[in-house]
């Protein structure tokens, strides 16, 4: 199992990014977490296999239909406190 954090730019905010990411993530039943941030990103934190964080990948780069992703900066993390379920965060 593999986890990764995920900051999302461009127009990601008030065009449901989180809540389409979120119910995309658990169709490939994945687990984390996504939200909005400050700075105007998305970030999103997942766990599960390798090509099921590939096809979620992809799936980030474009979005829901009135995204227009501009870049994403993916960061490895350590798979410890894993989640349970993936879920939408408050703003941090």
């Amino acid at each position: 199992m593999s986890c990764r954090r995920y900051l999302i730019s461009g127009r990601v905010q008030g065009v449901f990014y989180r809540a389409s990411a979120q119910r995309y993530a658990q169709s490939l039943e994945l687990s984390g977490w996504v939200r909005n941030r400050r700075d105007g990103r998305v970030e999103l934190y997942a766990c599960g296999e390798e090509s099921v964080l590939a096809e979620l990948e992809k799936w980030l780069e474009i979005g829901p239909d009135y995204a227009k992703v501009t870049n994403i900066e993916v960061i490895s993390e350590n798979p410890s406190n894993i989640p349970v379920t993936f879920n939408v965060l408050p703003t941090a």
